[in-house]
C-alpha cells in the first residue's frame, strides 16, 4: 500500500527531477515546464528526458528514465497519453518516488480513457508511487530546502504563507497572474487534476504538517472521499485555516427523492453541513477566497468581532455599520476614557462615538488620533479605517500615519478602505508596502473581517466530544429490513417503520395493521380510544392528499367506516397502489409540530434533519442538517440552526418545550441510520413535542431501504 504522507514529502522535497517529455521547441509543454524548473531557482538534479536526446536549454537529454545514473525523485510527465503507461511502468521500475502527470486525456475523454486512468494507479500503487494528476498544470512549491516550479504557467508565484490547491488548471493560471500584481505569496501552489490517486485530502493532511503553510485555499468541483476529508479537515482547522470555493455540484449517484428529508436536502447540502462540521469555512468566490487569506497574511485572526470604524464621510461610516451587523460583527462599545480623549484631540462637531466621523476636514493628524484611542481600547478587537476623497484630505499622509500606528500596534487587525480612482493608487501602495490591507470599498473589507472571525468561532467549537451510544434493539431492526427485502419492497410499512423506530427507543404512538373492518375493530379495542386511521401502501407517500387518512375515530362504527372509506378512497385515487391494509393509531395529544429525517449523501453518508414539521414543512423550509454521527453539541446547534427553537424555547408566556427529549430523539436517530446503511431515506413527521419534562411522540415513521446487496 502506497503511504501517501511519504510520498508527498518527496513531492515537496525532492533532490531531483525528471521532465518525460522535454521539449526544445519553445511554446511546446514541456519545454514550458524545464524553463520554469530552471528559473524558479531549482537546486535540485533536472534530467530533461526525450528519445531524441541531445541538450535542452543546457541540460542533457537522457532518452529514458531508466537511463538517468543516479536517483529520480519526482517525474514530471508530458507525453501524449497513448505512451504514458510504459513511461508509468519504467518509472516505477526506476524507484520513481512520486509522478506529476500533466498530460491530458484519461477519464475525462469517456470510457476508455477511464480504462488506461485505472490502470495507471495500478501502477502507480504496485510500485510504491504518489501520482498527482493525471490532466494537471503541474506543481509549485516555494518552501526550502527545494524550491521549485514543475508546471507550464507563466510564472512563479511569490512566496507566501498560503498553500493553494485547485481542481482547475485553468483557474490557477489566473490566480498566479493576478496574485503576482496583487503581491500574494504561495507556500504551495497545486493542481489537482482527475486526483485519480491523490486528492484534495491527501493535500489538506500534508498542508496541515508543513510548516511553511498557515493558510490553506481550495477550490474544488468534487470530494472523492467524503468521511475522509472530513476527517483530516477536523485534524488541520484547529491549527490552521481552511478555506474552500466549492461549485459544480456533481449530481452523479443522486436519485429521486421520496422524503421531505430528500427533497430539502438538495444536492449541495451535504457539502455545506462537511465543511462546516469539520471546521472548513466555504467562500462565495474566488476573489473572497483570496481577500480573506491576504488579510489573515497581514494580520493574522481577529480576538472578537468588535469593531471600531474611523471614516471622514457618514455616508460610508453608515453602510460599514450594516455591513458589520448583517455580517456577525459587532460595533464595539468604546470605553469612557477613549470618548474622553476623543473629544479632547477631535474638532467639536466630529462624532466620537462608534462609527468615529472625523468630518470631511480631518487631516492625517485627526486619524492618528483616532486610532491611538481605538488601538487602546481593550473593548476594541479590530478597527477598520474609512478615507473618501475630499477637498482637505491627505491620502498619502493619512496612509503613512495608518502604517506607523500599525507598527505600534501590531496585535489588533487594522483595515483600510480607500475609497476612490487613480488619486488613491499610491497610497494603495504604501499600504500594501506597511501590512495593511486595503480595499476599494466598505462591504469587502468587512467581509474579510468577517470571515476570519467565523473561523475563529468553528475552530473554537471543534471538539473531540465522544458520539452518544443508546442500548437498542438491532436485531429486532435487522429482522424487519429482512422482511421487507423479502417481500420485494423498499419502502417499509407504517407498522414496520415504527417498530423499528421502538427498537431504538424512540418514543412513537401505537400502530398496528389490520387488514379487514373486524380486524380494525378489535386492533381499536386493544389500543383505545380516540384513533387514527391511515392506509398501509408503500407507493402511497403523502396519504392526505387522496383521503388515506381520519382522523379522531371514537367507536367501532367510526372504525369499521372509515376502514371501508379509506380503502375506497386509496383504490380511486391510486388504482395502481399495492394495498396492504389499514393502519390503526392511537391518537396522541397535539404537542408542537415538528419533523426529524435523514437521507443518504453519496459521499457523506446520513445527513439528519430537524425543523418545522406538518402539512407545510416543504413550503416552510425551516430545517437545519448535520451528518450522522452527532455528537450532543451538534444535536442542540442542529436545533438552535431553525426558527423553531425560539418557539421551542417558551415565547409569549408559552412554557419552553421538551428540549432534552427531542435531543434525545434526534441522537438515537442518528445512532440508527449510522448502525444501518439500509436506511436511505428516513422521516418522522410529525413529531409532537410535548412541554418540559412530557417528552415528545413520533406520529408518522416512514423509512425507505437500499436495494439487495
Amino acid at each position: 500500500m502506497v503511504d501517501k504522507q511519504e510520498g508527498i514529502r518527496h513531492l515537496f522535497n525532492p533532490r531531483s527531477i525528471a521532465v518525460i517529455g522535454a521539449s526544445d521547441t519553445k511554446g511546446k509543454l514541456g519545454n514550458s515546464v524545464v524553463k520554469n524548473l530552471l528559473q524558479s531557482g531549482y537546486p535540485g538534479k533536472i534530467y530533461p528526458i526525450n528519445p531524441k536526446g541531445g541538450e535542452i536549454l543546457g541540460l542533457k537529454v537522457h532518452k529514458s528514465v531508466g537511463d538517468v545514473k543516479g536517483d529520480v525523485d519526482v517525474a514530471v510527465i508530458v507525453i501524449p497519453a497513448r505512451f504514458v503507461l510504459p513511461v508509468v511502468e519504467e518509472c516505477g521500475k526506476k524507484g520513481v518516488r512520486a509522478l506529476v502527470v500533466i498530460t491530458a486525456g484519461f477519464r475525462e475523454i469517456g470510457h476508455e480513457g477511464q480504462q488506461a486512468e485505472q490502470k495507471m494507479v495500478e501502477l502507480a500503487n504496485k510500485y510504491g508511487m504518489v501520482l498527482q494528476g493525471p490532466n494537471v498544470l503541474g506543481m509549485v512549491n516555494n518552501s526550502e530546502p527545494f524550491p521549485y516550479n514543475a508546471s507550464f504557467a507563466a510564472g512563479t508565484p511569490d512566496k507566501g504563507p498560503i498553500a493553494f490547491a485547485s481542481q482547475s488548471g485553468a483557474l490557477m493560471t489566473g490566480i498566479l497572474d493576478w496574485s503576482l500584481t496583487e503581491k500574494i505569496g504561495f507556500s504551495k501552489f497545486v493542481s489537482l487534476g482527475n486526483k485519480s490517486q491523490l486528492d484534495e485530502a491527501d493535500f489538506v493532511e500534508a498542508f496541515g504538517k508543513d510548516p511553511d503553510s498557515k493558510f490553506i485555499l481550495l477550490y474544488i468541483e468534487s470530494v472523492i472521499e467524503g468521511r475522509r476529508f472530513m476527517k483530516v479537515c477536523r485534524e488541520v482547522t484547529p491549527h490552521k485555516p481552511v478555506f474552500v470555493v466549492k461549485s459544480g455540484v456533481s449530481q452523479a449517484g443522486a436519485r429521486a427523492a421520496s422524503s421531505h428529508t430528500g427533497s430539502l436536502a438538495g444536492s449541495d447540502m451535504a457539502y455545506e453541513v462537511a465543511f462546516k462540521q469539520s471546521g472548513v469555512i466555504r467562500a462565495d468566490n474566488m476573489a473572497e477566497l483570496f481577500e480573506v487569506a491576504n488579510v489573515y497574511d497581514d494580520m493574522g485572526l481577529p480576538p472578537g468581532n468588535r469593531v471600531a470604524i474611523i471614516t471622514n464621510a457618514g455616508g460610508p461610516g453608515i453602510l460599514t455599520t450594516d455591513a458589520c451587523e448583517l455580517m456577525g460583527l459587532k460595533i464595539a462599545q468604546l470605553s469612557s476614557d477613549t470618548i474622553a480623549y476623543l473629544k479632547e484631540k477631535m474638532p467639536p462637531a466630529a462624532s466620537v462615538y462608534n462609527p468615529i466621523d472625523a468630518l470631511g476636514t480631518a487631516q492625517p493628524e485627526h486619524y492618528s488620533s483616532c486610532l491611538e484611542a481605538v488601538m487602546r481600547d481593550e473593548n476594541v478587537d479590530s478597527v477598520l479605517i474609512l478615507l473618501t476623497p475630499q477637498a482637505m484630505t491627505k491620502p498619502i499622509e493619512t496612509a503613512e500615519v495608518l502604517v506607523e500606528s500599525y507598527r505600534k500596534y501590531p496585535d489588533k487587525p487594522l483595515l483600510a478602505v480607500f475609497m476612490g480612482g487613480s488619486t488613491m493608487d499610491r497610497p494603495r501602495i504604501i499600504l500594501n508596502e506597511g501590512g495593511i490591507p486595503e480595499f476599494d470599498f466598505p462591504e469587502r473589507a468587512v467581509n474579510a473581517l468577517a470571515e476570519l472571525y467565523r473561523y475563529t468561532v468553528v475552530r473554537d467549537r471543534m471538539t473531540d466530544e465522544a458520539t452518544p451510544s443508546f442500548s437498542v434493539d438491532k436485531k429486532k431492526v435487522n429482522e424487519i429490513i429482512a422482511k421487507v427485502r423479502e417481500d420485494g419492497r423498499r419502502v417499509m410499512l407504517g407498522s414496520e417503520a415504527h417498530s423499528i423506530a421502538e427498537a431504538y427507543g424512540i418514543p412513537v404512538a401505537k400502530i398496528r395493521l389490520a387488514t379487514s373492518s373486524e380486524e380494525a375493530k378489535r386492533i381499536a379495542n386493544d389500543l383505545g380510544y380516540p384513533l387514527v386511521m391511515k392506509i398501509s401502501s408503500p407507493d402511497i407517500i403523502h396519504k392526505t392528499d387522496i383521503g388515506g387518512i381520519m382522523l379522531g375515530l371514537e367507536t367501532e362504527e367510526e372504525v369499521e367506516a372509515a376502514f371501508l372509506e379509506i380503502l375506497g378512497n386509496a383504490r380511486t385515487h391510486a388504482p395502481r397502489a399495492v394495498i396492504y391494509g389499514v393502519d390503526v393509531q392511537q391518537m396522541v395529544p397535539k404537542g408542537k409540530e415538528l419533523i426529524i429525517g435523514c437521507s443518504r449523501d453519496v459521499q457523506f453518508g446520513p445527513l439528519v434533519m430537524f425543523g418545522a414539521g406538518g402539512i407545510f414543512v416543504n413550503y416552510l423550509k425551516d430545517v437545519a442538517f448535520r451528518l450522522a454521527p452527532l455528537t450532543r453539541t451538534h444535536a442542540a446547534d442542529l436545533m438552535d440552526e431553525t426558527k423553531m427553537s425560539t418557539i421551542l424555547k417558551g415565547v409569549r408566556g408559552e412554557a419552553p418545550s421538551d428540549l432534552a427529549a427531542l435531543e434525545d430523539t434526534i441522537l438515537r436517530i442518528s445512532q440508527l441510520v449510522t448502525d444501518f446503511e439500509d436506511v436511505v431515506e428516513l422521516d418522522i413527521n410529525p413529531v409532537f413535542c410535548y412541554e418540559k419534562g412530557q417528552g415528545i411522540s413520533a406520529v408518522d415513521v416512514k423509512i425507505t431501504i437500499s436495494g439487495e446487496r
